[in-house]
């Protein structure tokens, strides 16, 4: 098991090129089930999380294989209709293989994915969707079992508590391709994550009207047929390098990004004193964060709001930043796990209910800590970034579910972070 040491150092200064998104490769692997062709996916980032989706697709009769760098080759001649627990248990992502598998398949026996650290995440609306065209739908022994032998389309309402559902979005709208009739969803998630998903699907020879909105309209096709897509960058990790180079002080540039996907997050670093340059043409952001900082306010939204998935970063950005800045969670109103790791480093951040109550502007300090989750482990990097003295960061593998080579890119930029064997901490920080 690795760990990272990172020692606060220069400000950040250089490019950068942000790699595929890991949230769009996911549900877009998924989506290969749909045909009995060979489709070739681009731009896939070289992460845990698609490798193990990939076993998955195996696990279902698929093969997948990575033909290149960033390039997979993904067939499911022939596939059965089970995921189960021992695979889906491991990440709760493999729930897209339901809906591709409804409507190939006309049934799926999928178990039930487990919680996580940042709240529990159910499938309801996953499921009443899917009843919604027709399916007959029962939980046996902690598996979803589904029969699709009456699937029809209809009209499917996929608002929820915390806004539509991504995940749940990209599942009906899968099974919703192939499925005899017209399905109209209201309350469609509409991240680009999602669009990324019925772009390819179209070129899959699906009939989509709508994609990016949150109505979309779906004529079922009686087949699909392979295709080439490139998956589009990742938001999320060029936001994570752009705040790096924001809380070091830095001189960064992202490249490989698509600047209208991240305008909440240029807002709020603008709002913050941080200059922020996009060149749309070139596909890249620029940012300078020499001057004197502002506290904001942000609360986390579905798209175009501000992505959770940027929200502990932007904590750590928060604590160095003089004033009271206040982020409240929307999305998952108990994602905050990385607060007291924060607070090991000297970050003044109290949890008042679905809010962090920032008093920033005092030093941090390098501390051991843990990551407890994917978005949290790259808080702690940032933070080990601009911090005193050396941290040292536990459990990256949640880091590796998500980012590709962070360390070397970070390093790339002036950065003084390496990864070392568990065995090269002090033995007073190693987690017993």
């Amino acid at each position: 098991m690795d760990v990272l040491r990172v020692e606060g150092s220069a400000p950040l200064r250089g490019i950068v090129q942000a790699g595929g998104a890991k949230n769009a490769a996911l549900p877009i692997f998924a989506a290969c089930l749909l045909t009995a062709e060979e489709c070739t996916i681009e731009n896939v980032p070289d992460l845990s999380d698609l490798r193990f989706m990939a076993e998955i697709l195996r696990a279902l009769g698929a093969s997948a294989t990575r033909s290149a760098p960033g390039v997979w080759k993904i067939r499911a001649e022939q596939i059965g209709h089970v995921a189960p627990y021992e695979l889906v248990r491991k990440m709760r992502a493999s729930i897209c293989v339901l809906g591709p598998l409804v409507a190939r398949q006309r049934c799926a026996r999928v178990s039930m994915p487990g919680g996580c650290v940042i709240g529990q995440r159910p499938i309801d609306l996953h499921l009443k969707g899917l009843a919604r065209l027709g399916c007959k739908i029962g939980i046996h022994g902690g598996y979803v079992d589904v029969d699709a032998s009456e699937l029809r389309g209809n009209y499917v309402f996929l608002g929820g508590r915390q806004g539509p559902t991504v995940t749940g979005t990209a599942n009906i709208v899968m099974a919703a391709v192939l499925t005899p009739g017209v399905t109209r969803i209201e309350s469609a998630a509409c991240e680009p994550e999602v669009a990324d998903l019925c772009d390819m699907l179209v070129k899959m020879g699906a009939k989509i009207e709508g994609i990016g909105s949150h109505y979309l309209k779906i004529t079922g096709v009686e087949g699909l047929h392979g295709c080439t897509h490139r998956i589009l960058p990742d938001r999320i990790e060029a936001g994570t390098l752009l705040i790096a180079g924001a809380i070091t002080g830095g001189d960064v540039t992202v490249e490989n990004v698509v600047p209208g996907h991240m305008r909440a997050l240029i807002d709020k670093l603008e709002e913050c004193g941080v200059a922020c340059e996009c060149d749309p043409e070139g596909q890249s952001i620029r940012v300078v964060g020499g001057g004197p900082r502002r506290p904001v306010d942000i609360v986390t939204l579905p798209h175009p709001g501000f992505p959770t998935d940027l929200q502990a970063q932007m904590c750590a950005l928060m604590a160095l930043t003089p004033g009271l800045s206040i982020i409240t969670e929307r999305i998952y109103p108990n994602r905050f796990m990385h607060v007291p790791e924060l607070a090991r480093m000297g970050a003044d951040i109290a949890i008042e209910g679905p809010s962090a109550i920032i008093h920033g502007g005092a030093a941090l300090s390098g501390a051991p800590v843990m990551a407890s989750d994917l978005r949290a482990s790259a808080a702690l990097v940032l933070a080990g970034l601009a911090a005193e003295g050396e941290t040292w960061i536990q459990r990256i593998y949640h880091l590796d579910r998500g980012y590709e080579r962070l360390d070397a890119k970070l390093r790339a930029l002036g950065g003084n972070i390496e990864r070392l064997p568990v065995e090269a901490m002090p033995v007073s920080y190693i987690d017993e």
